[in-house]
């Protein structure tokens, strides 16, 4: 009963699809059918800024498009309608060549004024009739500041089990150049990255992170900056003779070290820690915070590299300090 009711759902279902698939067949047959009329329809239409002074800015946003109502056939408006997006010469110019500061555009009185300003391509058989929204738009020119701002990644990293990202994330340019108007460029003090993840990472990648947009009237001199992020496998190693250093000595006092090295095994990447050398692992002991006439044996302080997860197994623990006078 159950596979009969499921089967006869799936019938029910592919039998909508069919008449609705049929009734859209029939709405674009009859727009053929009757492209003979005239009609009238509304587009959306690119609205484009041209000819602005180099040395200006435009202070606030412009709307990128516009509702525009145009005339003509039934299949001359459907072909604009489907093709509008293709067409990158199908749009209304706001000419700036002669504006120095601020200026309020009535579109219709403008497009009335300047016919040429309302560019369709010949391909579309339609005419222009009115600018439906908006009726205006007021134009504020700044002067132009350009200046370089550093650049701040976002990039979180998720290493895969048994792996660790190794040093911070390296980036190049570390800054870029911005432009616009002075009133906003001033007040930015950097630039972020679109935030992205790397999820399982296992080895030393490579990506480019694209600058997140201040906006349309905010220019940069480059969109995207290249990230490398290095991740090594988790492994161990020991480091052997490592020289232990006694600092703050007292004044008129020697102080031997017995024995002068020691051991100890390091967690981390394991290319990083395969380059490591004793050198780069400091046991010190400071003498004026930990001296004591009746202790013999003191525990060296170990620091390791930042890069380096953890440290163990310090061997011997302990080492010997042999106090005497300086000679007079």
């Amino acid at each position: 009963m159950l596979r009969r009711s499921a089967r006869s759902k799936a019938l029910k279902r592919q039998n909508w699809i069919l008449r609705i698939g049929a009734f859209g067949l029939a709405v674009v047959l009859w727009l053929f059918v009757v492209s003979g009329n005239e009609y009238v329809w509304v587009l959306t239409v690119p609205l484009e800024v041209r000819n602005l002074s180099v040395r200006k800015a435009l202070r606030e946003e412009v709307p990128q498009t516009a509702q525009v109502r145009f005339k003509g056939s039934g299949r001359s408006l459907f072909k604009a309608y489907l093709l509008k997006d293709v067409y990158e010469d199908f749009k209304l110019v706001i000419d700036l060549e002669r504006i120095s500061e601020e200026y309020d555009f009535y579109l219709n009185d403008y497009y009335e004024q300047f016919p040429s300003k309302v560019v369709i391509p010949p391909g579309l058989d339609i005419q222009y009739v009115e600018v439906v929204y908006p009726n205006e738009i007021h134009i504020s020119l700044d002067d132009v500041l350009t200046k370089t701002v550093p650049v701040r990644p976002r990039l979180v990293v998720w290493p895969a089990p048994g792996y660790v990202q190794v040093g911070d994330l390296s980036f190049r340019p570390r800054s870029v150049d911005i432009a616009g108007p002075k009133n906003l460029v001033a007040s930015i003090q950097y630039v972020e990255t679109e935030r992205d993840t790397l999820d399982q990472a296992r080895d030393k990648i490579r990506k480019n992170l694209r600058l997140k947009s201040l906006g349309t009237l905010i220019q940069f001199s480059r969109q995207t900056i290249s990230c490398t992020v290095d991740v090594q496998a988790i492994s161990e190693r020991i480091i052997p003779e490592i020289p232990v250093e006694v600092v703050d000595v007292t004044p008129g006092l020697r102080v031997f070290v017995n024995p002068r090295t020691v051991s100890l095994t390091i967690v981390g990447g394991v290319e990083y820690i395969a380059s490591l050398k004793p050198e780069d692992i400091h046991a010190s002991i400071s003498f004026q915070q930990v001296w004591d006439p009746k202790r013999q044996f003191y525990q060296p302080e170990i620091t390791v590299p930042e890069e380096v997860l953890n440290w163990q197994d310090l061997s011997p623990k302990n080492v010997e300090l042999v106090v005497t006078r300086s000679a007079p």
